[in-house]
């Protein structure tokens, strides 16, 4: 927890709890740690879907190249919040109408995840005469035995509903660029007079650390060299993807960007000309949030301790989407205004629970000896994939607040 955040929560009244609380001079210096440890010919994409928060947009802006979305609404709300960053466009489903104000709005990369969208995309462009697009066709490639085993979220190499499998990537290169290059945009196929075909996206899991990426990113890069080989196009770029492991249960521990950066650079000796890109999200703004709330009531069940707080899973639903307990610190807070008895955990233990009607609203089991009523907790890595996928309405208890430090 950084002192201004510290501070800020100290100073809350209890009726303005809970609230999200994020210190955007450490995102900014983070990211910029970020962008300083890759290659210059890896291009930095935030993607959107970890935060969408327009202040942490913008705070990002100084250090990323542009920003990846995953659906009309994201690309609206990003556009408004950034309005010249570059944006690339990625997610499957795409309707006609997504697909459509995403063209108007001057989309820099879409990310292909079927042969119909490939069709949609280019009936859409029928209607806007001399508009070229830029492509990458989003390919869920096989990877070397045990390269995936364990990942939590594994978007490729074995069957999802992401991408293309690799002998259908194959038949759209054909139809972008036809048996050679031709003089079109994209070249001499069918779809090739609007469709410029730039390379290839493969964002095949996430939680991956920095070595485990680069053996994919290395997979990946040899994959589709020998596509654009064989079909005699250039390969201009590439895109890994994101993913890049967050530990809840080491807060300390972080992603090695160094390494990753090294090995990347190695990657790309072998291949001049070519330009990567990657699209971290939780990765980049996971630590710069916080949680923080306060204990409303301690009791005992059965023997163990339960820490009742308010708030809960529906504003941080990420400790039950991923089956952990959510890192936290205590604010003790010494005031005890009631005449009856402070309730306190009385066991060592405790279990985290929020105000809603069901046993599986829980925010973290842990240590947490002499925890009492109205002690604040700050649960930490809240930046990412927090607030924007929890279940707000259910109870229709109020909302949090929402602060941003240090802008």
């Amino acid at each position: 927890m950084t002192e201004i955040v510290r501070r800020h929560v100290a100073d809350l009244a209890p009726d303005a709890l809970p609230a999200y609380v994020y210190d955007l001079a450490a995102l900014r210096a983070h990211a910029a740690t970020v962008r300083a440890a890759l290659p210059a010919r890896v291009e930095l994409y935030y993607a959107a879907k970890a935060n969408p928060e327009a202040p942490l947009l913008a705070a990002l802006r100084d250090a990323v190249d542009g920003y990846e979305v995953s659906s009309g609404g994201e690309l609206a709300h990003v556009r408004a919040a950034v309005p010249n960053a570059p944006l690339a466009f990625g997610g499957p489903g795409k309707t006609p109408a997504e697909i459509a104000a995403a063209v108007d709005a001057g989309v820099h990369r879409w990310h292909i995840e079927s042969e119909q969208e490939l069709h949609r995309l280019d009936a859409a462009l029928a209607d806007r005469p001399g508009t070229v697009v830029d492509v990458l066709l989003r390919v869920n490639l096989p990877v070397a035995t045990g390269a995936l085993d364990g990942v939590a979220l594994a978007m490729g190499g074995r069957p999802t509903p992401f991408g293309l499998d690799p002998d259908r990537a194959e038949e759209c290169v054909r139809q972008l660029i036809g048996d050679g290059p031709g003089d079109g945009p994209g070249g001499g196929g069918p779809l090739g007079r609007q469709l410029r075909l730039r390379g290839v996206h493969a964002h095949l899991a996430s939680g991956l650390a920095a070595a485990e990426q680069l053996a994919v990113a290395e997979q990946i890069v040899a994959w589709s060299a020998e596509l654009a080989e064989r079909h005699g196009f250039p390969l201009g770029e590439v895109n890994v993807g994101g993913g890049m492991a967050v530990d809840y249960d080491d807060p300390a521990t972080h992603f090695d960007w160094t390494a990753f950066g090294e090995g990347l650079a190695k990657l790309l000796d072998a291949h001049p000309g070519l330009t990567l890109r990657i699209e971290p999200g939780r990765a980049l703004t996971a630590h710069c949030g916080w949680y923080a709330t306060e204990v409303l009531d301690v009791k005992q069940s059965h023997g163990e301790d339960f820490a009742v707080v308010r708030g809960g899973t529906h504003h941080l639903r990420t400790p039950a989407t991923r089956g952990h307990s959510q890192p936290f610190e205590v604010l003790p807070v010494d005031a005890w205004p009631h005449p009856w008895p402070r309730p306190a955990v009385a066991t060592g233990r405790a279990t985290l629970a929020g105000q809603l009607c069901t046993p599986k609203d829980v925010l973290a089991r842990a240590d947490a000896d002499g925890l009492r009523a109205a002690d604040r907790v700050l649960f930490a890595m809240a930046g990412a994939y927090a607030w924007n996928i929890s279940h707000h309405e259910f109870l229709m208890h109020p909302h949090p607040g929402f602060h941003y430090l240090g802008d």
